[in-house]
């Protein structure tokens, strides 16, 4: 499923209506069911269960049915109108609009009942015989109904922003701690550098303003693999020439789609980890291996890296890295990413696996 874009955002605010895409089919199965919940309640509520109850129940599922569909379709054609408001307008006017569409719906099937009755001279037992009895009391459910729905959408949108901000602010805090030691080593790696090899002294100066030009950015957008990948690159060019010999990266990426869509910053943190908890504590060194490839419509990237004996008890660094990128990609893909850990044996093990969504502004790879 392809990533959808962001609604605009409403005026005066600088965040998107927080009603869901009604457009969507995951929002039409859920107004569905609740459609159906409804119906059983009022059924129940009305009838003990029997023959009267299951008629009862059936009428007003399709009742119901019928109405919310339509307040749906309804609220998936003004959405961009609705995103265009004040949160606080969006939800009154997306209020009025249910229970207006419940008013006409419930207008419709009365008199569609009373035409019934006329032609054929007798009341229907499946159409409403009050008018007021049949239309006020939908009006107050809808007005009730609709204004619970319009609550939790709030809540569950105010939590899910919660949950985005304490990301960001756990992204900057990751920023922040990788760039003073990493800065420090590598300003030292290239003054000695200065002296004995100034050509590969002015190639990793570039390579780290590089990086930091980067990590400077904001880590909340969606870049490309093949920038991704490059980033990582550059990360263990610098980390090259303080370990020199020691380390060894081995890169099995050539199956990757360069075009697909990923959030930025997940495979450095990763490569940096592998390096410096698993290769830098070993005075032999050691090899990384980051792999990837395609299953279906979903992408797999493992990064793996030798454990140091004495070091397998204590892994926190590799827990921050960790519950950061599982945080981003659940809220990036929610539902369908996973991040899994396999610290069996003497290697470590991280696979990240999220949907493949291609950047379609990209020319060909």
């Amino acid at each position: 499923m392809s990533a959808q874009p962001p609604a605009p955002s409403a005026v005066g605010s600088d965040r998107p209506v927080y009603l869901p895409d009604f457009c969507e089919p995951r929002a039409v199965l859920a107004v569905v069911l609740i459609a159906a919940l409804l119906a059983l309640v009022l059924s129940l509520a009305r009838h003990s269960v029997g023959g009267p109850f299951w008629i009862d129940l059936a009428r007003t599922l399709a009742y119901l049915l019928g109405a919310v569909l339509l307040c749906a379709a309804v609220l998936c054609k003004l959405r961009p109108w609705l995103a265009r408001q004040t949160p606080r307008r969006a939800a009154l006017s997306a209020l009025a609009l249910m229970v207006g569409t419940v008013a006409l719906v419930s207008e419709a099937v009365y008199w569609l009942g009373a035409l019934a009755a006329n032609r054929s001279g007798v009341a229907s037992s499946i159409f409403p015989a009050s008018h007021a009895a049949f239309v006020l009391p939908n009006l107050l459910i809808a007005a009730i109904v609709g204004a619970l729905t319009l609550r939790y959408f709030y809540v569950a949108d105010e939590w899910r922003r919660s949950v985005e901000l304490e990301a960001r602010a756990r992204i900057r805090a990751l920023q922040a701690r990788i760039r003073p030691h990493f800065l420090f080593n590598s300003m030292n790696t290239i003054a000695a550098l200065t002296r004995s090899d100034p050509a590969r002294a002015e190639e990793a100066i570039e390579d780290l303003a590089d990086l930091f030009r980067f990590n400077l950015r904001d880590a909340q957008g969606q870049i490309s693999l093949r920038q991704e990948l490059e980033v990582a690159r550059i990360y263990q060019r610098i980390e090259q020439l303080r370990l020199g010999e020691r380390l060894h990266v081995r890169w099995k990426v050539a199956d990757l789609p360069a075009r697909a869509l990923m959030p930025s910053l997940l495979l450095q943190p990763l490569l940096e980890n592998a390096i410096g908890h698993g290769v830098e504590p070993l005075p032999e060194g050691g090899t990384v291996t980051v792999q990837g490839r395609t299953v279906g419509e979903t992408v797999e990237i493992e990064v793996s890296n030798p454990v140091p004996p004495e070091r397998r008890p204590a892994r926190s660094g590799h827990r921050i890295a960790l519950d950061n990128i599982r945080q981003r990609l659940e809220l990036a893909y929610p539902g369908r990413s996973a991040v899994e850990v396999d610290d069996a044996g003497d290697t470590f093990r991280v696979r990240l696996r999220f949907p493949l969504v291609l950047d379609e502004t990209a020319g060909p790879p």
